[in-house]
């Protein structure tokens, strides 16, 4: 008979190793190693195991047949490429309260219409999940629901309903009555996600998992946690703002680029097709220090407000923060605004931020952050009506990037009226009527140009 034994699993990269060390030798952080007692799996009922599968020849394989759904929720489509695969298993995981059981309970709404979805609930009772839907106006004869945290009874009910769609939430409430570990622990979590990969690729079961995040804003768990599933998408946004970002971290049948835009509302959440308007509200007219960006979120432009502030600073060595923008791109970034554009940044602090809580991680975003920093450094406005776009080389020269043609067909969409871009690789562009482009070579000559 097997014997169990002990291991130390890493919660950050999900490595295993025999004892416990203060380090974790593969991805070098400290104190990540908890330990998991595995012991042999006495839980007769596995979905899937036990039943013979003969290999077939790729070619063989039929895709004739739909294997995508719409959720009824065009943002979440969208960042699942284009719709939920049957057979998949999703993770949404996201803080506390920020929309992740709303969400999944609002497709239900749709996707009762066509299929059986069975919702199972640890962490509120029948009565309470019947109030929630209520409250967001959900309600079909094909939604079942269920109040339970023990994996046995879970796959014996999946298995008397024989639903379309399963929704868990969430997996740290979830225990497997073989293993003696508390739920939500390692072992558990482990335990649990293999038990639901099974049972969505055993009997082509779509599979949405709630997962709660840690005080670094990853999902709670071992790493390996995210490694098995398909798609893990984040609930990203402000406690004090009602607007909420859904991003895929991962997806093995779509794009990581796409975001979802979507609003809270008393009713549930609220599908916002405009994102680009919303990232501007409230944008302030006349002032010095900011900048519209417009960068791309997978195959959508989107247009977002840039601040910066730069202040005289009583330090020996200057501030720099960044908010929504990456550190280190944003302090070469000054580094190359006072060497090519002559401006005297190392005696300033230097303060950037995103409106709305977008996160701009790609080059074209580098210009707009230049003009927003020499904005506020010479207290001149940049005109309300103009956007930027380009990426910052380390001569101080400005470089194309992708997708030109969406992008400018979205500002002036947006109702902007001019718009700065890279003089090289913008010669065959489809510039809309209406919008004047000016092309700058360098970032000297787009300062000086703009103020």
């Amino acid at each position: 008979m097997a014997k169990s034994k002990i291991v130390y699993f890493c919660t950050q990269c999900g490595n295993e190793t025999p004892k416990w060390q203060g380090r974790c030798p593969s991805c070098g952080q400290w104190n990540t190693l908890q330990e998991h007692i595995e012991k042999p799996n006495t839980l007769t009922k596995r979905v899937g195991v036990g039943q013979s599968r003969v290999p077939v020849r790729l070619n063989e394989v039929d895709t004739n047949e739909e294997i995508r759904f719409s959720t009824g929720i065009g943002e979440l489509n969208r960042v699942l490429g284009g719709g939920a695969v049957a057979g998949s298993l999703v993770l949404v995981g996201g803080a506390p309260g920020i929309g992740k059981s709303t969400l999944l309970l609002q497709i239900c709404k749709s996707l009762c219409d066509e299929r059986k979805v069975l919702y199972v609930s640890g962490e509120e009772s029948e009565k309470q999940l019947k109030m929630r839907a209520l409250r967001i106006g959900v309600a079909s004869d094909d939604l079942y629901i269920l109040s339970e945290t023990r994996l046995s009874e879970i796959l014996e009910t999946v298995d008397n309903l024989n639903p379309d769609i399963l929704i868990v939430d969430s997996i740290q409430t979830l225990y497997n009555e073989a293993s003696e570990s508390t739920p939500g622990s390692v072992s558990q979590v482990k335990d649990c996600t293999i038990s639901l990969m099974q049972l969505s690729k055993a009997q082509g079961i779509t599979v949405f998992v709630v997962g709660h995040i840690n005080k670094d804003g990853a999902i709670a768990g071992p790493k390996v946690l995210e490694h098995m599933v398909d798609c893990v998408l984040y609930f990203e946004g402000d406690s004090n703002s009602p607007y909420r970002l859904l991003r895929a971290a991962k997806n093995r049948f779509g794009s990581t680029n796409e975001i979802g835009v979507f609003e809270m509302i008393d009713t549930g959440l609220v599908e916002v097709p405009n994102p680009s308007q919303m990232l501007l509200q409230g944008r302030p007219h006349g002032a010095s220090g900011t900048c519209v960006a417009c960068v791309m979120e997978g195959t959508r432009p989107v247009l977002a407000e840039v601040q910066a502030l730069v202040a005289k600073t009583s330090f020996n060595v200057p501030r720099r923060t960044a908010d929504g923008f990456d550190f280190n791109r944003a302090a070469l970034l000054l580094a190359v605004a006072e060497k090519r554009a002559m401006l005297k940044l190392s005696a300033f602090d230097a303060y950037i931020n995103v409106i709305g809580g977008l996160y701009l991680d790609e080059p074209g975003a580098d210009l707009p952050v230049a003009l927003a920093v020499a904005s506020s450094y010479r207290d001149k406005p940049i005109p309300d009506d103009l956007v930027a776009i380009g990426e910052i080389g380390l001569t101080g020269e400005i470089r194309s990037v992708s997708h030109m043609n969406q992008r400018l067909t979205e500002v002036y969409r947006q109702g902007f009226t001019k718009c700065i871009i890279p003089k090289f690789g913008s010669d065959k562009l489809e510039i809309p009527q209406g919008l004047t482009v000016f092309r700058v070579k360098n970032l000297l000559e787009a300062v000086e140009f703009v103020l």
